[in-house]
Formats: C-alpha cells, structure tokens, sequence
C-alpha cells in the first residue's frame, strides 16, 4: 500500500474523499469486492484512528442495513441469490430465533460471515433498530483492532502491527477450530428457548 498516492487520490477528490471511503466500505458488505479486512486496515492506514474507525464504523453499519432491509423487503428469493443453500439450511434457526444476544454473539464470533447473517436476519423476527444496534456493536470490536492495524502500518511500528497481527491469527484459529462446536451449542441454546417459550404459553392457556 502506497500511502502517499492514495491519499493523494482521495484528496484530489476534496470532500468527496469521505464520502467515496465509506462508500467503498458499504460496497464490500453489499458486493463483497475486496475483503473487509482489507478496507478496515485501510481506513486506520489513510484517516489515523479516531477518523479511520468513525467512517469504517458509518460504512459497514450502512451496508449492514442495505443486506438487512433487501431481504427484508423482497424476502427469501431474494436472499437466496446471495446465501448459498447450505449456509442458509445451517443458519435457519435465527429465522425462528427471537433473542437479540445470540445474534450478539455470532457478530463477535472472528471469520464468522457476517455479511450473509445480515441477509439471514432480514427474514427473522429482529426489527431494523435492533438489528442495528447488534450488528454496529457486534462489529465494532473487530473494527477497533483493523484501525489500529492500519495505524500502525502509517507510522511505521511494525512491531505493533506485527504483535497485533499474531494476537488476530491466535483469536481466529480458535475460532476456526470451536467454530462447530460454538454453532452446536447455539442450536441447543435456540432449541432450549422455544421450548421454555412454548412451556410459558401452556402455562398461560391453563391459566
């Protein structure tokens, strides 16, 4: 990454500059064009850490609800040209699932596809200001540690970034290796809940 031509680039845009980063970060949400990674080690790379993570955080919660609100509005067809089959089959669960904090949760999970759950939720139960809410929080974490990364890398303290960098491959490779066993436990977790809301319902018709 050539910080100086880019910069150079955005700034000869003026105050487009902005508008064209998050603009690129709503894009590879909705499209996925380039890895989100990516585009959040940029943003800290270009803007510092304070700017990088406000106009990361304005550009993925946007995308997030352009994914929530297709879906929403055109319904399964349409989210069935964007998730595959199987991760819809696996997933189908959050279309019944009524709590908010597991859908936390996944959003916290690293490598987890974020993008896609946003098109999943579209079809659930959660309202657009709580899917807002989850996801720009959910994500905010992960969005903290890519700005920072990407700072590092313009002041040149690679040893940062390189500690950073290790501390990110530990968290994901867990992940990767429990990735099964946590989406177990959350089936359990949904299948429980059903069970006690049903158990609520029979207690108030006998009522």
């Amino acid at each position: 990454m050539d910080r100086q031509r880019v910069r150079a680039f955005l700034d000869s845009l003026g105050p487009l500059s902005f508008i064209g980063f998050i603009g690129l970060q709503t894009l590879q949400v909705v499209a996925a064009p380039i890895p989100g990674e990516v585009t959040g080690v940029m943003g800290g790379f270009l803007y510092g850490p304070l700017l990088g993570l406000l106009l990361s955080t304005i550009g993925l919660t946007f995308g997030s609800w352009v994914n929530f609100s297709l879906s929403k509005t055109f319904g399964r067809p349409f989210a069935d040209r964007f998730v595959s089959k199987k991760t819809m089959a696996k997933y189908d669960y959050l279309l019944h699932h009524k709590g908010a904090f597991l859908v936390f949760v996944l959003f916290l999970i690293p490598g987890f596809p974020k993008d896609l759950l946003c098109y999943i939720l579209g079809l659930g139960h959660l309202t657009t200001r709580e899917f807002l809410v989850i996801s720009t929080v959910g994500r905010f974490g992960g969005t903290v540690l890519l700005t920072l990364g990407g700072t590092y890398l313009r002041h040149h303290q690679y040893y940062r970034f390189s500690f950073l960098l290790g501390v990110a491959i530990v968290v994901i490779f867990l992940s990767m290796v429990y990735k099964e066993k946590m989406e177990r436990l959350f089936r359990i977790w949904h299948i429980n809940a059903r069970k006690r809301e049903r158990e609520k319902k029979k207690g108030k018709g006998r009522g």
